[in-house]
C-alpha cells in the first residue's frame, strides 16, 4: 500500500503542490492581494487551483489543511475531487511550532484515522532548525517526526518527513551544509530507531542554500553540488524519493536550482513540494477577483510545467 501511494507520488515528470497552509499564513499571503482569509475565500483560492485544466499531468499530490480536506468543490469533497483527477490528497498534521519544537503529538494516531477515512493517503510534519539552533532542539523535533513517521505507517499513510534549515539569516553556503548534514544524521538515526521504515518515507528538506541575507549567493550549480554532496553523505539509499522544500525562494530561483540539482542527479528521485513557488504568480493574478480565474490559472499552469521540467533536469 505504502510502495503504490509513494511510486505515484514519485512520478518522474510530478511533484507535490503544498496548498496546507495554516488560516494565519493564508491570511499573510492574502494581506499581498487585500483579501480577507475566510474559509470560503480560502476554498475559493485553492479551487482555483486544483480545478485548473491539466494540471495533473505536472502534480502527483496535494496537502491539503484540515479545513480544507473537509470542504467540497462543486459538491465533491476535496480529496475525492482530486483523486478523480489522478492527484493524491495529503494532510497537514503537525500544529506549529512552540518554543522552537513542532507540536501535534497529542491525538495523532486518531487525528490520522479521521484523516485517512477522509481520503488522505499521506501526511505531512514540519520541523523548523535555524543555522545557530542547538542540538538539544534538533534532537528534540527529530525525535518527534520520527514518532510522527512511525504513527502515518501504522495507519497505511506515507510519511512526509520536513526538517527545514530555514533561509533566515546571513550564513553562507558552508553553514547551511553544515546544519542540514547534523539535521539529517539526527532525523535518520531517530527515524531507524523508532522502527520507521525508510522505504514507505519521502523526505521533504530545504536544499543547500546561501541565508537569504549572506553577502555571497550561492549560484544554481553550486547549490545543487553542495546538496547532491551532502545528501549522498547523509541520506540512506534506502528512502525512495526526496521532494525538495522552496523556502523563501522565489519561483525563478526554486525552479533554476531544483533543474541544477536534477542534472546532477543521485539514488532517489528528486523532486519538488512547493508551496509559494508554484503559487506567488497565480495568487497576484488571481487577486481574489472571478473575472481573473483564467488568468491566475494560466500563469498556475505554466509554474507547474516549468518545475517539472526542473523535475526531469530539462529545463
Amino acid at each position: 500500500m505504502l510502495q503504490t501511494i509513494i511510486s505515484r507520488l514519485l512520478a518522474s515528470t510530478k511533484g507535490i503542490l503544498a496548498a496546507d497552509e495554516s488560516s494565519k499564513t493564508i491570511q499573510k499571503r492574502f494581506d499581498k492581494i487585500g483579501l480577507q482569509s475566510t474559509p470560503e475565500t480560502n476554498l475559493a483560492y485553492r479551487k482555483m487551483l486544483f480545478t485548473t485544466p491539466g494540471v495533473e499531468e505536472f502534480l502527483s499530490g496535494v496537502i491539503l489543511y484540515d479545513e480544507t480536506i473537509r470542504q467540497e468543490i462543486d459538491g465533491v469533497p476535496v480529496p475525492q475531487y482530486l483523486e478523480k483527477r489522478g492527484i493524491l490528497p495529503g494532510i497537514k498534521v503537525d500544529q506549529g511550532i512552540v518554543d522552537e519544537i513542532t507540536t501535534g503529538l497529542d491525538g495523532l494516531s486518531e487525528r490520522l484515522t479521521e484523516y485517512r477515512n477522509l481520503g488522505a493517503k499521506f501526511a505531512k510534519w514540519r520541523a523548523v532548525i535555524v543555522a545557530n539552533q542547538e542540538d538539544a532542539f534538533i534532537e528534540k523535533n527529530a525525535e518527534n517526526l520520527a514518532k510522527y513517521a512511525s504513527l502515518c505507517q501504522e495507519q497505511d499513510i506515507v510519511p512526509i518527513v520536513e526538517p527545514e534549515v530555514l533561509m533566515d539569516g546571513d550564513h553562507d553556503l558552508q553553514k547551511c551544509q553544515e546544519v542540514t548534514a547534523k539535521t539529517l544524521k539526527t532525523v535518520f538515526a531517530k527515524l531507524v530507531g523508532q522502527g520507521v521504515v525508510l522505504e514507505g518515507v519521502i523526505l521533504k528538506p530545504n536544499m543547500v542554500i546561501s541565508g537569504k541575507d549572506a553577502p555571497n549567493k550561492a549560484s544554481p550549480k553550486e547549490i545543487a553540488e553542495a546538496t547532491v554532496k551532502t545528501f549522498l553523505e547523509v541520506v540512506p539509499t534506502q528512502v525512495p524519493g526526496i521532494v525538495f522544500l522552496s523556502g523563501g525562494q522565489t519561483p525563478d530561483e526554486a525552479t533554476e536550482n531544483l533543474a541544477a540539482i536534477n542534472k546532477i542527479g543521485g539514488p532517489w528521485q528528486l523532486s519538488f513540494s512547493y508551496g509559494r513557488a508554484l503559487q506567488d504568480e497565480a495568487l497576484k493574478a488571481w487577486a481574489g477577483k472571478e473575472e481573473n480565474v483564467e488568468a491566475a490559472q494560466k500563469a498556475f499552469f505554466d509554474r507547474c510545467k516549468k518545475v517539472s521540467l526542473a523535475r526531469q533536469g530539462k529545463l
